[in-house]
């Protein structure tokens, strides 16, 4: 990738999978939550992602990761659930140093971006979304012949995953990407065949299968973008108006075409990178959609009385049972939601919250 260098580094999920992540680019920061079907190297090289990286890294700092099972990161983890994708996405930004940014969820890194906007309002500027759902297959009330259908390409993905096989190839990547020419079908096949074992690929698409969060969208309080192709071949119009209906005051623009993986000679891949500059340009500051005086939790409301006792932060973390890193998540949460900088912050933190009942207001 000319004139771009990406960071690999790795971090350490609660229960010890090792996530890969990297970082490239420049500008304001943007987080890509994982999807599946990613390989950080193997992407920063191929057709596929490539031209999309590096588009994005003109623009932004892009910061995004493997998730477990797939590209860098650990294989063979026991916990393939939305929790821990959740989980996942905490653990990177933490290790990434990261503060407050620009959330991106594309497919079904959707509703993991969804859960953590919802989670994590304080640290999430803006929420863009693409090609995603916020329900899986299970949920969606298919036909007979659907689940049929749906049983024999697990079947197939245990079988012929990664293989040279043109005909389970075509079945699979010709949703994806079926206005792809000849190398770029190559491509995604190389990308099956790197990213993850047929035992995995299986059971990612149970997992995506199972993926529910209607109950959560509506508590997303961050301005949020929702795009969608309208002929997509992998997930249908339909989920991407549910997602735009169920998160209050949600943009959504439908953009043409029918591959899954835009390109850059598709009429949308203009019109897509023009919508999500337009909307991480709006409100600089990241406050447009959260409400004022965003009340403190109850874990940093704890975090600040033992700050007013003149603690610091190693001895609030014993005090409460979290580690130190958690201690600078809660006072970074609480300086956002005071509007609260510099080196003062800290005492004037301390000073708004000796009365509570001001903050909850």
């Amino acid at each position: 990738m000319a004139a771009l260098e990406q960071r690999i580094g790795f971090a350490t999920a609660r229960d010890g999978t090792r996530l890969a992540y990297a970082v490239h680019g420049q500008g304001p920061v943007l987080v890509r939550a994982a999807h599946w079907l990613t390989h950080l190297q193997y992407d920063w090289e191929s057709p596929i992602w490539q031209p999309f990286l590096a588009e994005l890294g003109s623009r932004y700092t892009v910061v995004r990761y493997d998730e477990r099972g797939c590209g860098l990161s650990d294989r063979e983890v026991e916990d393939f659930s939305l929790d821990a994708w959740v989980e996942d996405l905490e653990t990177v930004v933490d290790a990434a140093g990261l503060d407050r940014f620009a959330l991106l969820g594309v497919s079904q890194g959707t509703p993991v971006a969804i859960r953590y906007a919802a989670a994590h309002p304080e640290r999430v500027s803006h929420l863009v979304l693409y090609g995603g759902y916020l329900r899986g297959f299970d949920h969606r009330d298919p036909t007979d012949l659907q689940r049929q259908a749906r049983d024999a390409m697990t079947t197939l993905i245990r079988i012929a995953w990664g293989k040279e096989n043109p005909t389970f190839r075509r079945l699979y990547t010709s949703d994806f990407v079926p206005d792809g020419d000849e190398e770029l079908l190559r491509a995604y096949d190389e990308l099956l065949r790197r990213t993850t074992t047929p035992a995995d690929a299986a059971r990612f698409e149970a997992a995506f299968g199972a993926i529910d969060v209607r109950d959560v969208a509506p508590h997303v309080t961050v301005p949020t973008l929702v795009m969608h192709l309208d002929d997509d071949r992998v997930i249908p119009l339909s989920a991407g108006q549910e997602v735009a209906a169920a998160i209050p005051h949600a943009r959504f623009v439908l953009l043409p075409g029918r591959n899954h993986v835009i390109q850059p000679d598709e009429p949308a891949w203009q019109r897509f990178f023009r919508l999500v500059d337009d909307f991480l340009a709006s409100d600089p500051d990241g406050d447009a959609g959260r409400a004022p005086h965003t009340p403190l939790t109850v874990r940093e409301l704890d975090v600040m009385a033992l700050v007013r006792r003149g603690l610091g932060n190693d001895e609030i973390a014993a005090g409460l049972g979290i580690s130190p890193r958690t201690v600078e998540r809660h006072l970074s949460n609480v300086y956002v939601k005071l509007g609260l900088t510099g080196k003062g912050a800290r005492a004037a933190a301390a000073a708004a919250t000796a009365h509570p009942s001001g903050t909850r207001s």
